[in-house]
């Protein structure tokens, strides 16, 4: 009951004593502006002009709404614009979007005066954005953006996101599937230890089946990808599996960023709703792919359907809305022509920033500034939360500006090599525990998952070595 409260829908009981009659959406929130407008001495001069025909730019609709265009006009009523806000940014359907994404949102149902500047001021004052949101700043080295592709869902990126909160599902990992035309993506809950096997069987079930089989695929150097199990898979499918050129990453940035906005969610989420985070998972995909895209200027959805999807935060006028065209199919095609062009004028657009120098950031004293968190710390300070924690902690104020000093540079950390210069492998994980049972003994074993191998790579190693040599995979 009270999830169908923030749906904002009525329930009817029938005579009989039904439970559920009828679900009906009932749109509260247009009905308080519709109520605040007849309060708004601003506006009533502006519906007395419409209705004497003075003013053209504005229109007034059948329940006495004053609209300007097809946006429900709202009036100078602080609580009001904040609730708005607070809804489009910090709902469970919005999951804290940037300025520009909430602003495109937004403004397709309402206006105000000075809108977008009273967004971008509301997010910038959003403590949960400042303290989670990833740095931008140029990567070095020349760009070499990847060619754009020419349909839907046949050219992907993918890549994972591990070391998340243990949820009560087991999941402690995302796996991020883009396509790179319509930026379009798929949020996929997994664990750490799942097999090559199961990847591949997830991938059909959740991709294969709605979208068919891929052309090309791009990826980093993950294990998962390089195993001569996920290659032949893709042989069969008839995939060309592409690598991300040594030493330049940014060529599978696509991945990487919406890998990054998905972090600024699920941090968001973290915060707002604590644990659990792969349930809210279908709700992250959802605001991701609902969400305005500046590279394809709409929305993921809008370029694969058509159109941007309902939300219970827009259920307006509830209905049936016809699509009137008379060529769907040359629409189509001319929209992805729009997508293309973009997506160029985009990448031009990203590879002139990224090739220009970076710029030299200073504080002053008085400044307000947030601390940026180290890894471990990171941990320490928020437990459990591990990756998920705050990137920053603060503000805190800039008291005394100190003049860089060279000698305060620190040294290298030298890679130490054996012998035979080979280095010792880090163990990450401890997937299993069993007994070797021996004649006069039993040793304790335990399964150890290392770092660049897969899971079927993983070593039987002796429990009380590991634990001498590694104690903190026992912690």
């Amino acid at each position: 009951m009270v999830e169908l409260r923030k749906l904002r829908v009525e329930l009817d009981v029938d005579e009989q004593g039904a439970l559920l009659a009828t679900l009906q959406v009932r749109p509260v929130l247009v009905e308080r502006i519709i109520a605040a407008q007849a309060e708004d001495p601003l506006i009533c001069t502006l519906r007395a002009e419409v209705e004497s025909g003075i003013r053209t730019d504005c229109s007034v609709r059948n329940d006495g709404a004053l609209m300007v265009g097809n946006r429900l006009y709202v009036p100078h009523d602080e609580a009001l614009k904040r609730e708005i806000l607070e809804e489009a940014h910090s709902s469970a359907f919005a999951m804290h979007p940037g300025s520009t994404k909430m602003y495109h949102t937004l403004r397709e149902h309402y206006w105000w005066p000075f809108m977008k500047k009273e967004i971008a001021e509301y997010v910038k004052r959003c403590l949960v954005c400042q303290q989670v949101k990833a740095e931008r700043q140029k990567p070095s080295g020349l760009l070499q953006p990847l060619p754009i592709p020419e349909w839907k869902w046949e050219h992907l990126t993918m890549d994972f996101v591990f070391k998340l909160p243990r949820t009560r599902n087991k999941h402690d990992g995302v796996w991020v599937i883009v396509d790179r035309l319509t930026k379009s993506a798929h949020f996929l809950p997994v664990r750490a230890n799942y097999t090559l096997n199961k990847l591949a069987q997830l991938f059909i079930d959740e991709i294969v089946r709605l979208h068919g089989v891929p052309v090309s695929i791009t990826s980093d150097r993950d294990p998962r990808f390089t195993s001569r199990f996920w290659t032949k898979l893709h042989e069969a499918f008839g995939t060309q599996l592409q690598f991300s050129t040594a030493f330049h990453p940014q060529t599978d940035g696509q991945s990487e960023r919406t890998i990054q906005t998905l972090e600024d969610m699920l941090r968001a989420c973290a915060l707002q709703f604590r644990n659990d985070w792969d349930e809210k998972l279908p709700l992250m995909e959802f605001a991701y792919n609902n969400s305005y895209q500046a590279s394809i200027k709409m929305s993921p959805f809008d370029a694969l359907y058509g159109k941007q999807c309902r939300t219970p935060f827009y259920w307006d006028e509830v209905g049936e809305n016809r699509l009137e065209v008379a060529d769907d199919v040359e629409r189509t095609k001319e929209q992805v022509k729009i997508i293309r062009e973009r997506l160029k004028t985009a990448q031009d657009r990203q590879k002139s920033y990224a090739d220009n120098r970076r710029k030299d950031l200073q504080f002053e004293v008085g400044d307000w500034v947030f601390l940026k968190l180290s890894p471990w710390k990171g941990v320490v300070r928020f437990g459990k939360r591990g990756k998920l924690s705050p990137r920053y902690i603060g503000p805190y104020e800039v008291v005394e500006q100190y003049i860089p000093d060279p000698s305060h540079v620190l040294e290298e950390q030298p890679i130490e090599l054996q012998e035979d210069l080979t280095y010792v492998e880090q163990p990450v994980q401890i997937l299993d525990r069993k007994m070797q049972v021996l004649r006069s003994r039993e040793i304790p074993l335990v399964k150890v998952l290392w770092r660049s191998h897969t899971v079927e790579e993983a070593t039987w190693e002796p429990e009380d070595q590991m634990r001498e040599q590694y104690p903190y995979l026992f912690e």
